[in-house]
């Protein structure tokens, strides 16, 4: 009869080392694995909203670096700022999201408020108004992106601060959680076509 609270002691040990081991998952899981994140800025509009809620996955950009692969056209990207940014005042760890425009070995340029990679126009029906600037002709190079803002009139992007060293990358923004009516993958609100 003396054996019940040894029995319940360790029970209770027991249940102790699981639920530690469940929150070490859990942390991993969030640090290496997925993030949730919210939009602070219009920068995204009209893809995402002010406020919106997403899932960051991290091992994509992990392991195309691993194979000397480059993350895709049209991946939406969460990045540390590079280092003219943090010398004009950004901190090292703030999170900034845009789309990926140029991988390496693209040409890309804004002329005549269109965006143009690879000498092809870049038809973007989303888009209400013409871009508002003019870009130079810019091959990315190796290790690098060319990162622009769906709302390409009012995002601070590779147009004014350059190129982004891949090795920024925190990840790459996949899912929609929160406005639960918009629940679901995130893609351009309708889709991304070339223009002839």
């Amino acid at each position: 009869m003396k054996s019940a609270p040894s029995h319940n002691k360790k029970s209770q040990k027991s249940n102790w080392y699981s639920f530690l081991i469940w929150i070490a998952l859990a942390l991993l899981l969030r640090w290496q694995v997925i993030e949730p994140r919210w939009i602070p800025s219009g920068s995204m509009l009209p893809t995402l909203e002010i406020q919106d809620r997403i899932l960051v996955e991290k091992i994509s950009p992990r392991l195309k670096k691993f194979h000397d692969g480059h993350l895709s056209f049209e991946s939406i990207v969460i990045f540390h700022p590079p280092q003219n940014l943090v010398d004009a005042g950004y901190e090292e760890n703030t999170a900034l999201i845009k789309r990926v425009i140029g991988i390496p070995g693209d040409k890309i340029e804004v002329h005549m408020g269109q965006l143009i990679r690879n000498g092809e126009k870049v038809k973007e029906s989303w888009r209400l108004l013409p871009i508002n600037y003019e870009m130079d002709p810019i091959t990315i190079p190796n290790h690098s992106l060319w990162v622009l803002g769906d709302n390409r009139n009012n995002s601070l992007d590779s147009h004014l601060w350059g190129l982004l060293p891949e090795e920024k990358v925190i990840g790459t923004a996949i899912w929609r959680y929160w406005p639960i009516n918009k629940f679901g993958p995130i893609r351009f609100p309708t889709p991304l076509k070339i223009e002839n």
